[in-house]
């Protein structure tokens, strides 16, 4: 007798490097929760399927490493579609595993009412993963899951989804191994380095904008040093925060959305776009003019070309293209001109961040002044989350999870398990009153895990961009003023320690440095309503029309 088809799929995880997956049970993926149980795996339980894609999600940021996910089959499978929706837009490398009705019992093009049965549940995630699979035989099962982690992990990265029928899980299953050839890229020619090369040293005023691609791929390095070369300007993407140090001295340290760093962009005679696809998010809607020359490195032309034509597109990973363009750059002056300007940009960004925005200015200071270095911040779609991913210094790459691929409201939290659980640093979610009661359940994982987060909730007393957006639009509040529970009271129910604060004064740096070098989970809650910043729609300064 052979291994069960549980066994191999866990067999197949485990040459796969996975440590750690996130999951909730149910009648047909039972099997896999016993033979993990018998692996060096951790399987994480949650309390909703939408966590677990949340929670892989957040691991596979902070890793680099593919994320994890084990659900069960129709409603189970439906309710990750979300998280998962947030993990292709994010280019996230996260495997979701779902298992499906028992093969015998599926009739083709018929739904019987098995139960959990749904006419096509690979169809439900075509549109949001980079691709889907369906095991058709337990023999499969190895093959299938190898070829479809090696496509989440592929550049572009993203999602996948695999379906499994729950009888082959039980059946009897050999490895079946199959190899596949593997994806390159035809090299880049000399000729067409030598040209972006030679267009960048002619610059008067070049820049570098890098993205999540350029991020995850580890160009960070290069990148810092061919900007020093060419004394040009580097922008981030939200997905690119930390790709550089916060002290390098071409790092434009606020967003674009800033009238400052967005001069940058205007005055710019040659941009290298590097790993990025230039989203609405990053250019107000591509009000941002296009560059006079434009040269991306991106590992897909249509990525690269889909809002604005390159000039010169450079195909391939982004730090082995970076480091040949780096390769015979010469060292320009200008460096100390530059860096002047960009430290002249910081005091003015900052100086009427504080005078605009003295809450807000409170709030980022008394969080650069008392995290821990080695901790990860993660975000939810809320006011202080947008503070924290336009202007937040982060310190590192894969330091800041923020879910602007998408914009799922409720992501923070449950990705914050996902952090947790990496062994990377403590997880320090910033979330809102709404967002954080779509996965408040979590704590419950939280505390039976004893994973390291703390949860800063803000709480405004509803949806503050949406209450900010009706006012700015001179309309009532509605729907948007919500009835809240007490926060503190509700954590502590669930075993988990929190407390309360008005405002981002002496007491909520007190209690953040606590917290945040506690051992276990815990939750400070704090009154207080925030106006959103510049890198959030209503306040962009360039407006059509």
């Amino acid at each position: 007798m052979g291994q069960t088809g549980a066994r191999r799929l866990v067999d197949v995880l485990t040459e796969l490097d996975v440590d750690v997956a996130f999951g909730l049970p149910g009648v047909h993926n039972l099997p896999i929760w016993d033979a993990i149980a018998a692996s060096d795996i951790r399987l994480i339980g949650v309390r909703h399927e939408q966590a677990a894609g949340y929670a892989a999600d957040g691991y596979a940021r902070t890793t680099g490493k593919l994320g994890v996910a084990l659900v069960t089959t129709g409603p189970g499978a439906a309710n990750t579609i979300g998280a998962i929706g947030e993990a292709k837009a994010s280019a996230s490398p996260v495997l979701l595993i779902a298992t499906d009705i028992p093969s015998t019992l599926r009739r083709q093009g018929t739904v019987r009412g098995v139960l959990h049965e749904s006419s096509d549940q690979q169809a439900l995630f075509a549109p949001v993963t980079k691709e889907t699979f369906v095991v058709d035989h337990p023999d499969a099962i190895g093959p299938v899951v190898r070829r479809a982690a090696r496509v989440a992990a592929r550049p572009q990265s993203g999602p996948v989804y695999v379906g499994i029928p729950t009888d082959f899980l039980r059946a009897e299953a050999t490895d079946g191994s199959a190899s596949e050839p593997t994806e390159q890229f035809h090299p880049v020619l000399n000729e067409d380095i030598d040209k972006a090369r030679a267009a960048l040293i002619a610059a008067r005023r070049p820049l570098i904008w890098a993205g999540g691609g350029a991020l995850r791929s580890g160009a960070g390095p290069a990148i810092g040093q061919l900007a020093e070369h060419l004394a040009a300007p580097i922008i981030t993407t939200f997905a690119a925060r930390g790709i550089v140090p916060p002290d390098h001295p071409c790092r434009a340290s606020n967003p674009v959305h800033t009238p400052e760093v967005g001069a940058l962009w205007d005055e710019a005679d040659v941009v290298l776009a590097v790993g990025t696809d230039f989203d609405g998010l990053m250019t107000q809607n591509w009000l941002m003019p296009q560059p006079p020359t434009l040269i991306s490195v991106n590992v897909d032309a249509a990525d690269a070309a889909k809002n604005y034509q390159p000039d010169l597109l450079l195909l391939g990973d982004a730090r082995q293209l970076v480091e040949r363009l780096l390769a015979g750059t010469p060292l320009k002056e200008g460096i100390d001109a530059l860096s002047r300007r960009l430290d002249e940009i910081e005091v003015r960004v900052r100086r009427r961040v504080r005078k605009e925005e003295p809450q807000a200015a409170e709030f980022l200071a008394a969080l650069a002044e008392t995290l821990p270095d080695t901790s990860v911040l993660v975000t939810d779609m809320c006011v202080a989350g947008y503070w924290v991913g336009g202007f937040y210094r982060v310190a590192a790459p894969r330091k800041l999870a923020y879910p602007m691929g998408w914009g799922t409201l409720g992501f923070g939290f449950p990705a914050a398990l996902g952090v947790a659980a990496a062994g990377k640093g403590r997880a320090v979610c910033i979330t809102g009153d709404g967002g954080f009661l779509y996965g408040c359940a979590e704590l419950a994982t939280a505390i039976q895990e004893g994973l390291p987060v703390t949860v800063v909730i803000v709480d405004d007393g509803g949806y503050g961009m949406l209450r900010y957006d009706q006012s700015l639009a001179g309309l009532a509040h509605n729907g948007v003023d919500l009835a809240t529970p007490d926060f503190v009271g509700l954590a502590k129910s669930f075993g988990v320690y929190a407390d309360r604060v008005d405002g981002f004064g002496r007491a909520f740096r007190r209690l953040l440095r606590e917290f945040t070098r506690a051992d276990e989970p815990n939750v400070l809650v704090v009154n207080a309503e925030l106006r959103p910043p510049l890198n959030t729609s209503p306040r962009w300064y360039r407006q059509s029309g």
